[in-house]
């Protein structure tokens, strides 16, 4: 059953999902080469709990750890342990956390000193569909019209691959609440937006093949050919106007300008 969130509701899930970002800007300002992953998780814990919140994630379905570490191929889901990041590297880094009652969800891809402009392009491209999918984030619209205009700007017009497997979804009192959203599909078809509905909007992007495979740990999804893969995400709230989106990217942006060690401009 897809859940209507008062006005009141709403802004206690916007003070969340702030916190996601700031959470994210955190990392974003100590990434740097030979940092190893199970640090940026425990770096990310640590400012959750400091600031009252809980990592949505951490015993989810039994998932071991408070952040999603996914690392070049990887799609999401990606275990934080003893790996060092180096130069080239880009890092999907999504942070989910309870805080008074409600979810905040937000993804967002890193990339460390170099990479290619194959690879840039890549991570523009896939923020930009983000937004083409939250232009489309309004009542008397429908899920479809949000997952085509991602598709259309990922797939048809770059040609890269749009996962089929993972997908968005509802957001509030549950982490992962109805509808699904995916980031491929029909114009026009799915369930109605309404306001108050809360979306988890957050296109995984595949450089090459859209297939992807499984790793034996039970969580972490790889691109089938090995290419790279993009994930940012965004929480918003379906309303009578203007899709209101309850994270920001704002802090994260900033952090990754003032590490030398990021590229921020792609």
């Amino acid at each position: 059953m897809i859940q209507i969130k008062t006005r009141e509701e709403i802004e206690i899930m916007r003070g969340t999902c702030l916190l996601v970002g700031k959470a994210h800007a955190a990392a974003a300002s100590q990434l740097r080469p030979g940092m190893t992953t199970i640090e940026l998780n425990d770096l990310v814990e640590t400012f959750i709990m400091d600031h009252g919140g809980y990592p949505s994630f951490k015993n989810y379905h039994g998932f071991p750890y408070a952040t999603c570490i996914s690392m070049n191929a990887a799609v999401v889901h990606g275990f934080p342990g003893k790996h060092e990041l180096k130069e080239g590297d880009i890092i999907s880094l999504d942070i989910g956390i309870f805080k008074n009652g409600f979810h905040g969800d937000s993804a967002y891809t890193y990339a460390l000193g170099e990479v290619s402009d194959a690879v840039k392009k890549l991570l523009r491209v896939t923020k930009e569909s983000l937004y083409a999918g939250i232009a489309m984030a309004r009542s008397g619209n429908r899920i479809g019209d949000i997952a085509h205009a991602i598709q259309e700007h990922t797939e048809k017009k770059h040609g890269y691959g749009v996962v089929r497997e993972l997908v968005g979804h509802g957001l509030g009192r549950d982490l992962h609440e109805d509808p699904q959203v995916p980031n491929y599909g029909k114009k026009g078809s799915g369930p109605k937006l309404k306001a108050g509905m809360v979306l988890a909007i957050e296109p995984m992007i595949n450089m090459g093949v859209k297939e992807v495979v499984h790793l034996d740990d039970g969580w972490t999804v790889l691109t089938k050919d090995r290419m790279p893969s993009a994930h940012f995400e965004h929480d918003v709230c379906i309303t009578a106007s203007d899709p209101d989106i309850l994270t920001s990217f704002a802090e994260i942006e900033e952090a990754e300008k003032g590490n030398a060690n990021l590229t921020w401009s792609y």
